[in-house]
């Protein structure tokens, strides 16, 4: 790979970002993810070798976390597979992000402490309903990635992100507005969106779709 996402977040497009997201709440980036690494990351994502260090491939998603984590096929029917830079590919992915949480911290005053993330496989016909990443004052999530990894994908297959208006500019419910940003889920776009505030959901398709998402946290835990 000559380029990697490290080199791609530069000073100019980290800039960007972090007026996006001061000003609008989120911001969509085509082709944000070097092509290279974009389908070497999609290779991966489908292959076999694509694993926990356990040997376990993708499980089915849940909703929810630790004690209340449930797996609900009305609500979500993906699944997934945690990144933790067991390989120098995924590392790639972890210093690009890296990259960013600190310039978002120096430069937004976010506090963020940790970043997690997995792979989504959406096989034909999943989806996830509209929801948001983090209930007010209920989790630490701040900032919400995600970066897709299909290549050549068609209009007409579907699996579009949809992300509604944030809940804190308007007195309505998101339900019957119109969302402000229809993401085709093509190969290097990567969306970036403040976590709390902006519903989102995941539009079945008629093939398979992969993905990265990913949070930023801050560090919640408490001393009292």
């Amino acid at each position: 790979m000559t380029t990697s996402l490290v080199d791609v977040l530069d000073q100019h497009c980290l800039e960007g970002i972090a007026t996006a997201l001061s000003e609008k709440g989120v911001c969509v980036l085509p082709r944000l993810l070097p092509k290279a690494m974009a389908e070497s990351l999609s290779v991966y994502a489908k292959s076999g070798h694509a694993k926990s260090p356990e040997g376990v491939g993708y499980l089915s998603a849940g909703v929810g976390r630790g004690d209340g984590l449930q797996q609900d096929k009305r609500i979500r029917s993906d699944e997934i597979l945690w990144i933790d830079g067991r390989n120098e590919l995924e590392g790639l992915w972890l210093d690009g992000m890296e990259r960013l949480q600190r310039y978002l911290n120096r430069h937004l005053y976010l506090g963020l402490f940790s970043f997690e993330s997995h792979f989504a496989h959406y096989p034909p016909g999943a989806f996830y309903e509209k929801h948001v990443d983090a209930f007010k004052g209920q989790s630490n999530r701040i900032v919400s990635v995600v970066s897709y990894l299909n290549p050549a994908w068609q209009d007409e297959w579907g699996g579009e992100l949809l992300v509604y208006p944030c809940e804190h500019d308007t007195d309505q419910t998101t339900d019957g507005l119109t969302a402000i940003h229809r993401v085709k889920p093509e190969l290097g776009t990567t969306v970036i969106f403040l976590s709390e505030g902006f519903p989102h959901e995941v539009l079945p398709a008629t093939q398979d779709r992969y993905s990265i998402a990913g949070w930023f946290r801050v560090n919640n835990f408490d001393l009292n």
